[in-house]
């Protein structure tokens, strides 16, 4: 991506849609952004925030000659908008995506032939509790891992493109496969929602007023968006599924330490727990 004039087309302008077009800009200045929305009030306020240059209603309007398009919309329909874009677009032209799931996605847009080969799915790990596009930022993905899932109907030339162009928003970039992704999404992110979530639903309303800043940190996701979460559950169940199981699997012998007094077993597995965030914390020195 050297050609400060490219033609960027966004589907979806909201949080993530909006923050790869700020960043694209940094190193893309003259880029020639369009927003693709349903809603024509999502556009002026895309537009009114600088993030976009047109907006449209339709898709195959605003992607007619792009170089890339990104599709950030709820993952239940973005399958859908792939193929819609591919029968609108250039052959060099890249689509790619910012979804949290990838398997179910991959395997609906495989079944066209000239989408499959336009489309290398991304997640770039980066996000917010908050929503829309006047939430969207140029350094979002600055330092984030983009997992790349790129497939057999990919060329070496649209692959190379997905690279450049995730790198160019401020991320780095790891491949793996949509299958690994998923399970691995599951346990580090989808379940972990569900979790936050499930404290969030737990707390009583007269306890909310002791709420301190470790319940604050670990029931922030759970203010995310229920229908987008929804779907990414949806999208993922067997994953997520087998993610739960484990969970169930750990509560049950917490519960067994504190009912037995186990306070020894309960101890050891704090300690593991504790280990496993300080690794965390070692791992990602330098973001």
């Amino acid at each position: 991506m050297t050609d400060d004039d490219f033609r960027l087309t966004i589907v979806g302008v909201g949080l993530l849609g909006g923050s790869v077009a700020k960043a694209i800009r940094r190193t893309h200045p003259n880029a020639h952004v369009r927003g693709v929305s349903r809603r024509p009030s999502t556009l002026e306020r895309a537009f009114d925030a600088g993030v976009i240059d047109q907006g449209f209603e339709h898709l195959a309007d605003a992607c007619v000659d792009s170089d890339v398009v990104v599709i950030a919309t709820p993952v239940d329909r973005l399958a859908g908008y792939v193929i819609q874009a591919a029968h609108h677009t250039p052959t060099e032209c890249l689509i790619t995506d910012v979804g949290s799931t990838k398997a179910g996605i991959v395997n609906d847009v495989g079944d066209d032939a000239d989408a499959a080969a336009k489309f290398v799915a991304a997640h770039p790990i980066a996000g917010s509790e908050k929503t829309g596009v006047e939430n969207a930022t140029d350094d979002l993905f600055d330092g984030k891992v983009i997992i790349l899932t790129p497939t057999a109907a990919n060329g070496p030339a649209v692959r190379e493109k997905a690279d450049q162009f995730w790198r160019a928003t401020g991320g780095r970039c790891l491949e793996m496969t949509p299958e690994e992704h998923d399970d691995r999404l599951a346990a580090i992110s989808h379940v972990p929602h569900l979790m936050s979530s499930l404290v969030a639903k737990l707390t009583d309303p007269e306890s909310l007023p002791l709420a301190g800043s470790g319940w604050r940190d670990i029931t922030r996701v759970a203010a995310g968006d229920p229908e987008m979460w929804t779907a990414i559950c949806q999208q993922n169940r067997s994953a997520v599924l087998d993610q739960l199981r484990r969970c169930a699997d750990e509560l049950k012998m917490l519960h067994q330490w504190i009912e037995t007094r186990d306070d020894a077993e309960l101890c050891r597995w704090l300690a593991d727990a504790q280990a496993v965030r300080w690794r965390s914390d070692e791992s990602n020195v330098g973001e």
